[in-house]
């Protein structure tokens, strides 16, 4: 039993790797390519490749808060490590797995960025809806978590939560 959990811990580690490392690879295309270019027209009036400097958080909100967004980024790694280490190893929560796995590569990969540049780089602009330009981080959490809430609120009992609970002992 504990050689399959360290199996799927190092299987979650490798694909959260991977993800970041997709994630990283695309930015640094898009600083080699887009930065200091027009945008990359992949379907006109709809899809753009377009270079940003995102120095703020989701939509540019709280912009130049470097040190909170690092400081939130290791807080939901941690939290999301430890939920990842808890998880049960039956086939039901393999699902949380993959969800909680497109979080962490997520935010490891902006990140990864704060720490590196000061900003995030993003590429991806939706010129149809004027949608603010992202990133596949940003796609990762944001699949992640919206899954992961839908499954959690409609799908997941009260009692299936309880591997989370933390064994705390009363001193008599």
């Amino acid at each position: 039993m504990k050689t399959n959990k360290t199996f799927r811990i190092l299987m979650n580690i490798v694909v959260i790797i991977l993800l970041t490392a997709v994630d990283q690879y695309l930015k640094y295309l898009a600083i080699l390519r887009l930065k200091d270019q027009a945008p990359y027209v992949l379907i006109d009036g709809i899809l753009e490749l377009h270079y940003l400097e995102n120095r703020g958080a989701a939509f540019g909100m709280l912009e130049n808060k470097r040190t909170l967004f690092v400081f939130m980024s290791v807080v939901m790694l941690t939290v999301i490590f430890y939920v990842l280490y808890k998880l049960p190893g039956q086939k039901k929560y393999r699902i949380w797995q993959v969800f909680l796995c497109l979080i962490c590569a997520g935010a490891a990969g902006n990140m990864i960025d704060r720490i590196r540049y000061d900003y995030v780089v993003d590429y991806i602009y939706f010129k149809i809806i004027d949608f603010p330009v992202f990133n596949l981080a940003d796609i990762l959490i944001t699949i992640g978590t919206v899954l992961f809430f839908i499954v959690v609120l409609f799908f997941v009992k009260e009692e299936e939560l309880q591997f989370l609970r933390l064994n705390i002992r009363k001193e008599k």
